[in-house]
């Protein structure tokens, strides 16, 4: 089979595109056809060495995924050949990754796709619906009307963070670094979206929230607490899904004078049961039409190589020139 892969970590040109023996699905896993597998910003921190893991080698990257089963291994009797399939949470922990032409699959980690639902939406928003999902409900359990911000909206996890916010009947501030941005945060169902590089943006907020924030979703990877506490409501929650080597200061006072609460967390901690729960919601909401993937481009499997180093420069080079995710039609 044809599938990206490399040998040791370091620069996206490590990556191979290339031919693997196929995967052969063991006790309680499927063979899936892969259809569309997307790039992550963690995908970039294992294959260049930042996070580091037990990786089998040659090691297929990626984490998410879409497609048909094709095979059935002993015991996996949820799905049949031929039914449609979408997951994430692959190439972690030992596991192998996804962007390749078949990956084996274990049944927990596999979800029926919605009718309507394109394999490239389906794989675009797994990892990030699920990161959304677990950080709003499970975490920060958002409330229908509660007022929530997220930095970014417009990209992977901060256009899931709006639509799903949207989708629990809440009230959505975002942020955006261009007009255009602005816009498409408008279109995803933001309340509230403030260009960031012309706007006042703390004004814009206490402008629109005069009681203060519920929920801070914070995306960037060196966060400002002060800036976000003084936004935060009495009781208010704030949501962190980055900057692992960050080493900011923290508002101790006014923090707990609030009666604040800050949660982190890693989607790839969270269990099975917790992750298809998530996954249940984002498959109903797919098939409702209140839940679309932000899709900055499709790439073929080959490219693989460059949709790592545009990822790689996006978000660890900080310039922001992605709009949502990447797909790697394969």
């Amino acid at each position: 089979m044809k599938a990206a892969f490399f040998k040791e970590t370091g620069p996206p040109e490590n990556i191979v595109c290339g031919d693997l023996p196929n995967p052969k699905p063991q006790a309680g896993q499927y063979l899936v056809k892969v259809a569309a597998a997307d790039v992550n910003p963690i995908d970039t921190y294992i294959r260049s060495g930042l996070i580091k893991m037990n990786l089998p080698i040659p090691y297929i990257i990626g984490c998410s995924f879409a497609g048909t089963i094709a095979e059935a291994g002993p015991n996996a009797r949820r799905f049949k050949p031929g039914d449609r399939v979408w997951g994430t949470n692959q190439g972690l922990l030992g596991r192998q990754g996804t962007s390749a032409e078949f990956a084996a699959v274990d049944e927990c980690w596999l979800y029926p796709t919605p009718k309507g639902a394109s394999d490239e939406q389906a794989a675009a928003i797994s990892l990030v619906g699920i990161t959304a999902h677990l950080g709003l409900l499970r975490d920060a359990k958002l409330r229908a009307h509660e007022v929530l911000f997220v930095n970014g909206g417009s990209g992977g996890v901060g256009s899931a963070v709006v639509q799903i916010a949207k989708a629990m009947d809440a009230r959505v501030i975002t942020t955006a670094g261009s007009d255009e941005k602005v816009a498409r945060c408008k279109k995803l169902g933001a309340d509230f979206a403030i260009n960031y590089k012309t706007e006042d943006v703390d004004a814009a907020v206490k402008k629109f929230a005069p009681d203060g924030v519920n929920v801070w979703w914070e995306t960037l990877r060196e966060p400002d607490f002060d800036r976000a506490v003084n936004a935060l409501a009495a009781r208010g929650r704030m949501i962190l899904m980055a900057g692992r080597d960050a080493r900011p200061p923290f508002p101790v006072g006014p923090f707990y004078v609030k009666g604040c609460s800050l949660h982190g967390f890693a989607v790839f901690n969270a269990t099975p049961e917790e992750q298809r729960a998530a996954a249940m919601d984002l498959s109903r909401w797919m098939s409702e039409g209140k839940l679309h993937a932000n899709i900055d481009r499709i790439m073929p499997l080959a490219e693989a190589a460059a949709a790592h180093r545009l990822q790689e420069e996006s978000t660890v080079g900080k310039k922001g020139t992605l709009t949502g995710k990447i797909v790697l039609k394969i």
